[in-house]
């Protein structure tokens, strides 16, 4: 075998390890965010409101856990009178899906400019930490909008069965199995604390990190496969030569 031709051989092989490293790494499965719309109910002092509102739900690797934001991007409820600065005071629960259940309590700032009589009340994006005791993966759906304010309570109630904002592929620290049994695995952000079992996004921004990491490991085993079997062939050519 000439030189030339056993140089573009090992050239070609050692590209063929790399691609193969990059596509298990690209293949590292992200968290999944979807805006979805929800149909609140809600009990206020002076009577049953009803609102639809698109609920976002996004998460960033924090730790052991995930931190989550909620956003509602339309106004829900209203005050027949004007609602100063600082004195609406909101707060909601996540509900925790897949191998996880019960729910996580986000919460958030008081309003930042008074809120005009009879205008939908743009709630602030509320937060909150997740930290799975269970690998695989959790989903986490809207559940009660619990606003206070001026001494009184308003409960928002989903009444259409809305579908998870957010799905992840969650590692639990110590690498907990999703095949015992458990209770809820979040934990409360703010004040708020959980309630029931715990639970938890595009932004689908961020997937597990964890999960990354290792089909990073497999990616480098591959590539170093790859080396291996070209210095297997230089070794093997060096002495045809001979």
């Amino acid at each position: 075998m000439s030189n030339r031709t056993y140089q573009k051989r090992t050239a070609a092989l050692a590209s063929v390890a790399a691609l193969a490293g990059s596509a298990v790494l690209m293949a590292a499965p992200a968290a999944h965010a979807e805006v979805v719309d929800v149909n609140y109910r809600c009990e206020t002092p002076i009577g049953v409101k009803t609102a639809v509102s698109p609920i976002d739900i996004k998460s960033v690797k924090s730790g052991a856990g995930y931190k989550l934001t909620m956003s509602w991007q339309k106004g829900v409820s209203s005050s027949p009178v004007e609602l100063g600065k600082g004195s609406m005071n909101p707060s909601a629960t996540v509900k925790l899906g897949g191998v996880d259940s019960g729910t996580l309590t986000v919460t958030g700032p008081a309003n930042q400019e008074a809120i005009p009589a009879n205008t939908p009340i743009k709630v602030n994006d509320l937060s909150g930490t997740y930290t799975p005791k269970k690998s695989g993966k959790v989903t986490f759906t809207a559940g009660v909008l619990t606003i206070k304010a001026l001494g009184t309570t308003t409960t928002c109630t989903p009444t259409n069965n809305p579908k998870p904002s957010l799905s992840l592929d969650v590692t639990a620290a110590g690498g907990g199995s999703s095949g015992g049994t458990q209770g809820g695995g979040g934990s409360g952000g703010g004040s708020g604390g959980d309630t029931g079992g715990d639970s938890g996004a595009a932004l689908p921004q961020t997937g597990p990190e964890d999960s990354a990491v290792a089909l990073g490991t497999l990616g480098g085993t591959v590539l170093l496969a790859g080396a291996a079997g070209v210095l297997w062939l230089t070794r093997r050519n060096q002495a045809a030569r001979r």
